[in-house]
């Protein structure tokens, strides 16, 4: 391509900074990190959620050719994946069990295993490949070990003033602004028990008040997130995997509660998405009582192959993924009988481990209350309403990577 901007091989278009834009930097960490992979792996064995993935694969043909052909695919079309054999690609795997992102001001990594696989999971045999659910089953295995890791002690390799890769560094409180959070400086690692401590850090009391808490009409974001989309008359079924990416009721909240899906026919949603530096705990938008709370198994790495292999990658996937992947939902019949119901969807993105739900069914909440968190990984969510409830939201919608994110608690929209 004669604009190398456009071309994916150099610089791809990214929501959130979980990965950077610059396949170079990307390129090179994969080198790094393979050869730091296959060092380990000479002497240490691996854990046995990475030996099941790698057995589930090894016994089913049709995964294994899948996974083979799209590695070599990646590979035919240039990219620098680190690995060129599944064997290579477990041995990184596994390495990544004990790995603790460190914090970096011009190529952060917030998502490795998503750096590892991000050609792959676009090329056309990935496409199929990581839509299968025994994958997914054991992915999420996989993941939950990397969890377990990084909400233990031994995951605190960074958290610490050193630069460049100490998140408590001048440079890292500059786009985090550490100030805002619970914290003890004095403290041995700030007083975090692990990195996921750190990642799902609280703010101080006051910092992101909530707007109008008593007006029932007034609608708050439930994330610290920035808007991504916003549709109208949204429909029990629809086409999500085209490359509009409309949203389909029935797929996002599961065909086991249908019922739920009716009450939105027609209705709206506004999509946000978090970013790395990003707050990632979720409040209520509304206040009222909980009437549905479940998780949702689903995808990790499945991409819309709408989007093609420009851009390729979850951040523009987006919307396809409110109906694959693994997420949270909670439905709050609100106290304002005008409004109805509101949906809470929230979205699992590429390393998440988990979407822990705090507030269940029959609690009643507060607007602003917290409902849950995600623990580590990329995030986006969606707040459904039923028909005729919003008019029009407050913020646009922005494909910026940088775009300002919406406060928690601050108004998104008034209800008619």
């Amino acid at each position: 391509m004669a604009d190398t901007e456009k071309d994916p091989r150099t610089e791809r278009h990214r929501l959130g900074e979980w990965l950077p834009r610059n396949e170079a930097h990307l390129a090179q960490y994969r080198l790094e990190l393979a050869a730091k992979a296959y060092e380990r792996g000479a002497v240490a064995a691996r854990m046995s959620a990475v030996e099941e993935l790698a057995a589930l694969i090894d016994g089913d043909p049709v995964l294994r050719m899948d996974m083979t052909r799209a590695i070599a695919q990646a590979q035919e079309e240039g990219f620098e994946l680190g690995y060129s054999t599944i064997e290579e690609l477990m041995s990184i795997v596994d390495y990544l069990m004990t790995y603790s992102p460190p914090f970096s001001e011009t190529s952060l990594i917030h998502c490795p295993l998503n750096a590892v696989l991000d050609w792959p999971m676009c090329m056309p045999s990935g496409y199929a490949l990581f839509r299968d659910p025994a994958l997914n089953a054991q992915l999420k295995r996989v993941l939950n070990c990397w969890c377990g890791f990084l909400g233990g002690p031994h995951s605190r390799e960074h958290l610490n003033t050193s630069p460049p890769n100490g998140w408590f560094s001048a440079e890292a409180d500059r786009r985090i602004g550490l100030s805002q959070f619970i914290c003890d400086p004095d403290q041995p690692y700030w007083g975090f028990a692990s990195w996921n401590d750190f990642f799902t850090r609280r703010f101080r009391n006051g910092v992101r008040p909530v707007d109008e808490p008593d007006n029932d009409k007034i609608i708050v974001s439930a994330c610290e997130a920035a808007p991504y989309n916003m549709r109208h008359d949204v429909q029990l079924r629809d086409t999500f995997w085209i490359k509009s990416q409309p949203y389909s009721l029935l797929e996002m909240f599961t065909s086991g509660h249908a019922e739920v899906a009716r009450d939105f026919v027609g209705g709206s949603v506004y999509q946000a998405f978090l970013s790395a530096f990003n707050y990632h705990r979720w409040h209520a938008p509304v206040s009222g009582v909980i009437s549905k709370a479940y998780a949702v198994d689903g995808t990790y790495y499945s991409d819309a192959d709408s989007e093609g292999e420009d851009p390729g990658g979850l951040n523009d996937s987006q919307g396809y993924i409110t109906a694959v992947a693994a997420r949270a939902v909670i439905v709050i019949d609100c106290n304002d009988r005008s409004i109805g119901k509101v949906g809470c969807v929230f979205v699992g993105m590429a390393d998440v481990s988990s979407c822990v739900i705090e507030a269940l069914p029959g609690q009643r909440v507060a607007k602003g209350d917290e409902l849950g968190f995600f623990q580590y990984g990329g995030s986006t969510c969606c707040l459904v309403f039923e028909r005729d409830v919003v008019g029009e939201f407050v913020p646009r919608p922005s494909l910026d990577a940088t775009a300002v994110p919406i406060k928690v608690n601050t108004r998104i929209a008034t209800a008619k």
